[in-house]
């Protein structure tokens, strides 16, 4: 069984709605686990989590597979170029979250939740291929 063709808003609706639920399952194991999902910065401490969470899973994803969508209208090839920055993206962005003072449990935690976005949104936008393609 392979990937689904699917419409370009479905496809970015799935993608988000997926790495969303996958995100706050890890999140609710995280604080399982003990994680606070706070950091410090200038003295001040903040929490990341849920509302982070939520609008850092959601806002990347529906910005870039959406203009992914927009693009693949007149150049269907922008999707495979997405696909590619769809997994370095999140992937070279979780440097930020080990430099920043989580506690081990939490960046663990923010670390995976970052895989996940960069397993789901290149099936997303395969999807989305497919289904331009037809």
């Amino acid at each position: 069984m392979g990937i689904p063709a699917s419409t370009r808003l479905r496809a970015v609706l799935f993608s988000t709605g997926a790495s969303l639920l996958a995100n706050l399952v890890l999140w609710l194991i995280g604080l399982g686990a003990g994680g606070s999902f706070e950091l410090t910065d200038a003295g001040t401490t903040m929490a990341v989590a849920p509302g982070g969470v939520v609008m850092l899973t959601v806002v990347p994803i529906v910005v870039g597979m959406g203009l992914a969508a927009l693009i693949s209208l007149r150049w269907l090839g922008v999707i495979r170029i997405a696909q590619v920055v769809g997994v370095l993206a999140p992937l070279g962005t979780i440097a930020m979250t080990v430099d920043a003072d989580f506690d081990a449990a939490s960046t663990v935690t923010l670390a995976l939740m970052h895989v996940v976005i960069a397993v789901v949104v290149p099936v997303g936008l395969e999807s989305m291929r497919r289904g331009a393609a037809h």
